[in-house]
């Protein structure tokens, strides 16, 4: 979605984008539980598609209300490790472990942080801005909880 970069949308439509963000967030986390047979990677990949759809959800009902409620610190910059660097994204398979559905999970995520912050940028200054700056708080925030579990479970100094 790189053409989005650079423009800005109404409130009905970037709530709309948003969502189908979060649902094909979703679809692909079901996607990859779906492969497993790794109880642990099936857990981890669960947990993460039921946090896409919340995400769903409350954009869903600020479309219903007409505003966007509550949110996180837009001026607290989230710090990550960049792991979608160093590790490969690969499809999973019914034998990938936890490490493989974690890396899988970690890119997934960098993905929404990357598409929330080009659409936040091409919004910078207009009322759907701060709503894209929000949302990619928000998924930094997952991100940075994913990197920072793979760093305490498989990192070797840890």
């Amino acid at each position: 979605m790189e053409e989005n970069a650079q423009v800005c949308y109404t409130f009905d439509a970037a709530l709309e984008m948003a969502i189908t963000m979060e649902e094909e967030g979703f679809r692909n986390y079901l996607a990859a539980i779906r492969q497993l047979t790794n109880k642990g990677a099936k857990d981890l990949l669960r947990a993460n598609a039921l946090d896409e759809l919340n995400h769903k959800q409350q954009l869903e009902k600020a479309l219903l209300d007409g505003r966007m409620d509550g949110g996180v610190d837009l001026d607290q910059t989230i710090p990550t490790m960049h792991l979608d660097y160093v590790f490969k994204k690969q499809e999973l398979g019914p034998s990938s472990g936890v490490r493989e559905a974690l890396i899988y999970a970690i890119h997934l995520e960098k993905g929404a942080v990357d598409f929330y912050s080009k659409v936040s940028r091409g919004c910078e200054g207009a009322p759907m801005g701060k709503l894209f700056a929000q949302l990619h708080q928000e998924e930094s925030m997952h991100l940075q909880a994913l990197e920072d579990l793979y760093e305490r479970h498989f990192m070797t100094e840890n």
